[in-house]
């Protein structure tokens, strides 16, 4: 039988379990609706549009679920931080040269006849 001290660790564990599940599910959403709102303004695919978010969430220094919630906001008249504004351009320059796998693609070059 478990006692009460471990009976009472074991229900705070998994409320703090439950807790962050949910900060979890919540997030993800917020990533899904923002690749949504980049994949419309920029033409790009699902993947370009991940490609983008994780490319501003690394070159401003901000967590990609910040990224996101701006990103969201967006459309319906929230401004964007300057420096989300700065950097969306170059991240979806980023991704359309920026294969699934991550791999930049590189044009092949003709140099003259051998």
């Amino acid at each position: 039988m478990i006692g009460d001290d471990e009976g009472a660790d074991r229900v705070a564990s998994l409320q703090a379990e439950v807790l962050q599940l949910r900060r979890a599910v919540e997030s993800h959403a917020l990533v899904d609706q923002a690749i949504g709102v980049v994949i419309t303004v920029a033409g790009l695919r699902p993947d370009q549009g991940w490609q983008v978010l994780k490319h501003i969430s690394q070159h401003t220094n901000l967590k990609l679920r910040e990224v996101a919630r701006c990103l969201v906001g967006w459309p319906s008249g929230s401004p964007l931080p300057d420096v989300i504004r700065r950097a969306l351009p170059h991240a979806v320059d980023h991704a359309r040269r920026v294969g699934a796998d991550g791999a930049v693609a590189v044009a092949a070059v003709a140099c003259g006849s051998p």
